[in-house]
């Protein structure tokens, strides 16, 4: 059963050290959620889930980071979880339509805060988590981004698989059992990215805490369904149709998926990303004026249109996913950070007019790669006549194109100062470089940007 074979993987993993190598990117995907998490926790509904959850603060101890209080660690995950998937700073595995980082690295977390565990033993827990869960992910697109989201689905099997092995490392019974009820309480529905609302972000949160909760089942004996995956009536069969499950346990434990995640260079929807690198690039390298824009035409992959074709967003949430939104601030400002999310640059009669002369179509083509490759091409033409065209055949911080650690580094200062100051976001981003030599709990979470 494919269950087994992926907690066999699990197992080894929990009684064998990670390369210097993958231990490095372990620490690169730390480093990007905590960057994605800090200007979540100023964000609903992080927020708001800190007042939901306040007479279950200050017990447990697993950190509400940048609250000062804990929580037990599975209500730790859940508003955690939530809050890393706010901002759209998040990384991506890019074949499963999926972010990892956000249920993974906050089950993980709760859990190694609470156990004591070293730095070591969380990153050996993250990068089996996300390796489990990338494979899962793969099998079943793109069947299933029809109607799922991913981080909501598959996320529970990464927060199973992370908290299992620190809960009970090197036992393969117990990371079987917890990813197999976790796969019963997989959830998250697409139609929550199309509308105003904050369930899309809840997800995360959803998916981080059930992997924790099913790992600590699971390590006192409560058993699952070891054939949920490929059963006639399990997972595949009703998220997918028609999940390929051969290759699920190719590579495991000597390929490693950690080393190619992209990580987000904009705030904003991963669909719109190769659209505004090409935009961006032909701006910088023909100094295009962009009051002398007649028109901006995108050609994309059909989910880039179905899920980011917004043409005219109102609130920060919608922009995000609005493409017209984000290529015409990316025009216009040379990037698309947080600041693109700002009541006033919501209003900015630039950014609304320039997203008038926007057109998106569908590409069958690049349609037909998708998920395996984000492609856009963008022309530009100018009043004058000018046509000025790019083809991106995938974006900045994916796995052709990384973020070096520098980069990383200067986009967790960017997020994680304005919340936790910059001297103290210096000092927290040393420490997880060295994470591997320390502890969990040697972070100190439950001290840093107190509201």
């Amino acid at each position: 059963m494919v269950i087994d074979e992926l907690a066999e993987y699990v197992g080894a993993q929990g009684r064998r050290p990670l390369s210097p190598e993958v231990l490095h990117y372990g620490k690169r995907a730390v480093i990007d959620w905590f960057s994605a998490l800090f200007p979540g926790t100023r964000m609903s509904p992080g927020t708001n889930l800190v007042v939901a959850h306040r007479t279950e603060l200050g017990v447990g101890g697993s950190t509400v980071i940048g609250h000062g209080t804990t929580a037990f660690p599975a209500t730790a995950a859940w508003i955690n979880g939530s809050a890393s998937h706010a901002a759209e700073f998040d990384d991506i595995f890019r074949d499963a339509v999926y972010h990892p980082g956000c249920p993974t690295i906050s089950a993980a977390l709760a859990v190694a805060e609470d156990r004591g565990a070293s730095g070591e033993a969380f990153l050996r827990a993250v990068v089996a988590g996300y390796e489990v869960s990338t494979r899962i992910g793969a099998a079943i697109q793109p069947a299933h981004y029809r109607y799922f989201h991913t981080t909501g689905t598959v996320g529970c099997f990464g927060s199973a698989v992370a908290s299992a092995l620190l809960l009970a490392p090197g036992d393969a019974r117990v990371a079987a059992d917890a990813l197999a009820t976790s796969a019963t309480f997989a959830s998250g529905l697409q139609q929550a990215f199309r509308s105003d609302a904050m369930t899309k972000a809840l997800h995360a949160g959803h998916a981080a805490m059930v992997g924790v909760q099913a790992a600590q089942g699971a390590a006192v004996g409560v058993n699952g369904v070891h054939d949920i995956l490929e059963g006639a009536a399990g997972f595949g069969a009703a998220m997918c149709g028609s999940p390929d499950w051969s290759d699920v346990g190719q590579g495991l434990g000597t390929t490693y998926n950690v080393l190619s995640i992209t990580q987000k260079n904009h705030g904003c929807c991963g669909h719109t990303f190769a659209a505004i690198d090409a935009a961006i690039e032909l701006v910088r390298e023909h100094g295009i004026d962009a009051a002398g824009i007649e028109a901006v035409t995108v050609w994309a992959y059909q989910t880039t249109i179905d899920v980011t074709g917004n043409a005219n967003p109102v609130t920060a949430f919608e922009a995000r996913f609005s493409l017209p939104y984000v290529i015409s601030h990316g025009i216009l400002r040379g990037a698309v950070r947080l600041d693109a999310f700002s009541d006033e640059r919501l209003r900015d009669p630039q950014i609304r007019q320039l997203m008038k002369r926007v057109t998106l179509h569908a590409d069958p083509e690049l349609t037909a790669a998708f998920p395996r490759q984000r492609a856009a091409r963008v022309e530009i033409l100018l009043k004058s006549g000018v046509r000025h065209s790019l083809f991106a055949p995938y974006r900045k911080g994916d796995p052709e194109s990384p973020l070096d650690d520098a980069t990383l580094s200067d986009k967790f200062i960017e997020l994680a100062a304005p919340v936790i100051g910059s001297g103290t976001a210096g000092r927290l981003l040393a420490a997880l470089w060295q994470l591997d030599t320390g502890s969990v709990r040697g972070l100190r979470l439950a001290s840093l940007g107190v509201a």
